[in-house]
């Protein structure tokens, strides 16, 4: 044993092993396993036993105590039962004679392994276990505390029922239960009190300790043997002397809310209730929130319960509602305290919730009552101070608070909506109060004005439209109030932002209440708005002014030259020339951009005058034009490189320009104000000298591509000319992002001019087709990049774009483009691309999108009489390969899921190639067809049902009834054809 227990403590945290090398604590715990493993298990069980009996060293008994534990719970047969009887008596023996002073992990070893001879020997092979371990009276701290260790143990490791059990441990549980309540729950009751009483001074700790088990038991025992005269009243009076410490306080609180919780009928459970009202005077008051805000939480739901089974005519459901009104202010006074550490907030806001929900019209006390919840909800609400200046700049620690209180607000939000449904009067009060609070004070906190605002925001979302819009209730008073609202802390940037988002809320107000817009714009246009000195505060309202205008519109048209003025200084500067200390970013969806949007959109109103619009719009452009063409004639001298801040400077005006165009459309600017898309004429030909200057910079090109879109859009037809001096330059050294970019464009030119653009798509396929012919390369999908790498889903969405081209030219009248000698070289490998795909691609609507185009090529290239045909073979092709290997073999595939909907939808677009194929095929599609079906096992009399199917126009039933001649058909073969 003495080589053993030096082993011990060198493989421990004992100062022997402090002292030690690396290599010794390995080779003592090497032995220590040795001991463990390889020692007999009767020899095992009286080496531990000695070594409990001779070490003074507490980490030996542990490790002795861990042993005999882990062979217990791995079912090893320990010996025979005099081995366990040794056992037993040895450590009820150590548990009767625990001394309170040893180490607290050495008691609580202890107690788990009394805890498993409990489970596995209780009562059938010994019976007097609890007997035993009950201290005698009076009871001493250290039996007492040893004997709860024991309680607490077998709850943690049996008897909870808040950890999953498997069927055994259930059953244990139950036997030992049932033995306890039959034998010794009585004493072990009176011995809990009796230790309360005399220990409660003595020794709080494991007074402490004794009341824990206790709490864990209630659930389980009599609930009288606790809630009576006796106990109840010594339990409050430690829960409430202030000689009590913290811990003591708290289990005998948890044991009054473990009372309060007792599973019972509902009329039992009202009693229980009033019985511990009874035992407390001013149990509901707000000081017994502060100090059992378990307890009054408890209390209160289980009397909201009560009063929902029973309801309000039945008089012990009217009780209920009496007593949980009279607990309320405890409860308030619980949830304002805001103490994380005594106050489960989650419970408590689930509580208010239900409450809550029990209203229909609420009465004046329960008026007051959601008052008070409304409170509750403002202070939950609340940002903490500490915070307030991280959430100013928004760094790491101000992004995580911001998180974690959106996250915290979700539950408060649906409560605040369910009393604004049930009292909209009293939740506008509220607001209207907190608002004049806000404003009436100069040392009003940031704090408070964020969640002021937040609530007023969220009043907006569960009003309707139109009580926004004729201004309902005091809403017609605290928009106008708002809207003149400087409030001392607006320079913080979370005031400013839910300041301008709750304003944004309520617009509608603004929209039938014209006296109003001047206000509005002023938000927008002074500090609070596009001029606070917060950058991301100056964004937002920026984005808030471009959904204004687009609302707003003709109403604004009186301030176009007040609005104009009051963004110039932000308009400059989103375009200044000094890049080089300016940190942009790209990614924002806010990035300051949106001025230009809402410029455009303002000038492009109908109801401004022609001559106005020009005078605004050269105005506009013609800085931007020009700053283009210095940019370019310096970075024609020095280079261009992506990072430059002249690349940057570019992007930024190319952006500005592309914002500015989305305030107007084709049908004003070629149509009844031409000399705009005269200057938008101008404007692109600026742009594309850039493109034409500088077609390798990507981020430029990506920027420009944008634009290009734009003026697809606005200028129409006339921009034709100017497209494949674009294409051309945009076809220089691409990857797959940059011709998913392309292929973009590409088909938004054609669904825009369709068969104009012809000899357009016919100069550029054959770049394009080679191209791709390159990047979407059998090899570019097998080169080892995963899934969900960058590379890769760039190579996905180009296919996906491709594939959407093809279509395009497929179903606007384009097809004979590619059968022009320039394009046909291209033309076999697209047809066998998309064959494979349309047959088996992993992608349904990839599948999908290619029947649709050979189904519009079949419709273009082929009439009913082959000598017709514009593509002599393709006829062949389609009847030999495309309507076996796609309309038959993909979808015999046990892989094809009819069950799922995109591949129903891919199952519809088969059906409609069969019929178009049998329209322009005739006899030829049919005769093949029905022998692939017979070579596939088809029954006879179905292929035959098939053809006069197919002959019928009920597209519905051609498409169930084939259906069910697949699934036959893969019954029949059990699944053995399997497409490749």
């Amino acid at each position: 044993m003495d080589d053993l227990e030096q082993a011990i403590l060198l493989a421990s945290d004992s100062p022997a092993a402090a002292a030690a090398s690396p290599a010794v604590r390995a080779e003592a715990l090497a032995y220590c396993a040795r001991a463990r493993d390889e020692t007999p298990p009767s020899s095992l069980l009286h080496l531990c036993l000695y070594g409990l009996a001779s070490s003074p060293h507490a980490h030996v008994h542990f490790w002795c105590l861990q042993t005999i534990h882990d062979a217990l719970l791995l079912r090893r047969r320990l010996a025979l039962p005099d081995d366990l009887a040794l056992l037993r008596s040895s450590l009820l023996s150590l548990a009767v004679s625990s001394n309170a002073a040893s180490p607290p992990f050495l008691r609580n070893k202890l107690a788990q392994l009394l805890a498993l001879l409990v489970r596995f020997e209780y009562p059938h092979v010994y019976p007097s276990y609890f007997l035993d371990l009950i201290p005698p009276s009076p009871p001493l701290p250290g039996p007492t505390d040893m004997f709860a260790r024991v309680l607490v143990s077998l709850d943690d490791d049996l008897l909870s029922q808040d950890y999953p059990r498997n069927a055994e441990e259930a059953s244990d549980a139950g036997r030992v239960k049932d033995a306890m309540r039959a034998q010794c729950v009585p004493q072990i009751a009176r011995h809990w009190h009796e230790a309360a009483v005399s220990l409660r001074a003595a020794d709080p700790a494991v007074a402490a300790v004794v009341l824990d088990a206790a709490r864990r038991c209630i659930s389980w025992i009599d609930v009288s043997l606790v809630a009576n005269d006796v106990f109840v009243p010594l339990l409050f009076d430690i829960a409430l002397s202030p000689g009590s410490v913290a811990p003591l306080a708290a289990a005998s609180v948890g044991c009054l809310s473990a009372v309060a919780a007792k599973r019972m009928d509902a009329r039992a459970k009202v009693a229980l209730l009033r019985s511990l009202m009874s035992a407390q005077k001013g149990f509901g008051s707000p000081d017994s929130g502060l100090k059992m805000a378990h307890l009054v939480t408890a209390y209160a739901v289980e009397a909201l319960e009560c009063y929902r089974k029973l309801g309000s005519s039945d008089a012990d459901g009217a009780a209920a509602l009496e007593m949980l009104e009279e607990v309320l202010p405890a409860v308030f006074a619980a949830a304002e305290s805001g103490d994380d550490d005594e106050v489960d907030s989650g419970s408590v806001l689930e509580f208010l919730s239900g409450y809550v929900s029990t209203m229909k019209a609420p009465t004046e006390k329960q008026l007051g009552h959601l008052g008070q919840i409304l409170e509750v909800v403002r202070m939950q609400m609340s940002y903490d101070p500490v915070y307030r200046g991280h959430l100013d700049v928004l760094d790491k620690i101000g992004k995580e608070e911001e998180d974690l209180m959106a996250e915290q607000r979700k539950d408060l939000i649906a409560l605040f909506r369910s009393i604004c449904r049930v009292a909209p009067g009293a939740t506008q009060l509220f607001i209207r109060g907190l608002l004049v609070t806000a404003l009436s004070s100069a040392e009003v906190s940031v704090e408070d004005v964020e969640v002021a605002l937040t609530l007023f925001y969220r009043l907006g979302e569960i009003v309707g439209e139109e009580e926004i819009r004729t201004g309902a209730g005091l809403i017609r008073e605290l928009v106008p109030m708002l809207l003149s609202a400087r409030f001392s802390c607006h320079t913080h940037r979370l005031v400013a932002l839910v300041y301008l988002d709750t304003i944004s809320r309520y617009i509608k107000f603004m929209q039938e209440n014209d006296q109003y817009v001047p206000h509005l714009l002023t938000v927008f246009l002074d500090e609070r708005g596009i001029h606070h000195q917060n950058a991301h505060v100056s964004c937002h309202a920026g984005y808030l002014l471009m959904r204004a205008i687009r609302l707003l519109k003709a109403k604004l048209v009186p301030y176009l030259d007040t609005i104009l003025q009051s963004l110039q200084d932000a308009l400059v500067q989103f375009t200044a020339t000094d890049w080089a200390n300016k940190d942009i970013k790209f990614s924002s969806s806010e990035d300051g951009s949106q001025i230009f949007e809402a410029v455009g959109l303002l000038i492009g109103i109908e109801e401004v005058s022609p001559d106005k619009q020009v005078q605004c719009l050269t105005a506009l452009l013609n800085p931007l034009c020009q700053q283009i063409e210095s940019l370019v004639m310096d970075a024609k001298a020095q280079g261009l490189e992506e990072s430059s801040p002249r690349a940057i400077g570019l992007q930024q005006i190319i952006v500005a320009l592309t914002m500015i165009s989305k305030g107007f459309n084709e049908r004003l600017v070629m149509g009844s104000r031409p000399t705009l898309g005269v200057m938008f004429k101008k404007t692109l030909d600026v742009v594309l000298q850039v493109l034409i200057s500088f077609p390798n910079v990507k981020p430029l090109r990506s920027k420009i591509i944008s634009f290009l879109h734009r003026m697809v859009e606005i200028l129409g037809i006339s921009m034709l000319p100017c497209i494949p001096i674009a294409l051309r330059q945009l076809l220089v050294d691409n990857e797959a992002k940059d011709m998913s970019e392309f292929l973009y464009l590409i088909n938004q030119i054609i669904c825009k001019f369709k068969s104009s653009a012809n000899a357009l798509l016919e100069d550029v396929f054959p770049a394009i087709a080679s191209h791709l012919s390159v990047i979407l390369s059998h090899d570019a999908f097998s080169n080892g990049f995963a899934s969900n790498t960058e590379e890769m889903r760039e190579l996905q969405e180009l296919e996906k774009r491709f594939y959407a081209f093809l279509l395009h030219i497929a179903t606007h009248d384009l097809s004979t483009v590619l059968l022009t000698p320039s394009c046909r070289h291209y033309l076999e490998n697209i047809m066998q691309l998309l064959l494979i795909t349309s047959c088996s691609h992993k992608e349904i609507s990839h599948r999908k999108t290619c029947v649709q185009t050979f189904v519009n090529l079949i419709k273009d290239w082929c009439s009913s009489s082959e000598i017709e045909d514009k593509l002599p073979g393709f006829r062949v092709f389609m009847i030999e390969k495309f309507a076996t290997g796609c309309c038959l073999q993909s979808v015999l595939d046990k892989s094809f899921n009819f069950r799922d909907g995109i591949s129903i939808a891919l199952f519809g677009e088969i059906m409609m190639a069969q019929k178009v194929m049998y329209e322009r095929f005739g006899e030829n599609f049919v005769v093949n067809f029905v022998t692939k079906l017979r070579e596939a096992h088809c029954p006879p009399d179905l292929a035959e049902q098939y053809y006069q199917k197919l002959q019928g126009n009920d597209i519905k039933a051609f498409k169930s009834f084939y259906e069910s001649l697949v699934m036959k058909i893969r019954q029949q073969q059990n699944g053995s054809l399997v497409f490749r």
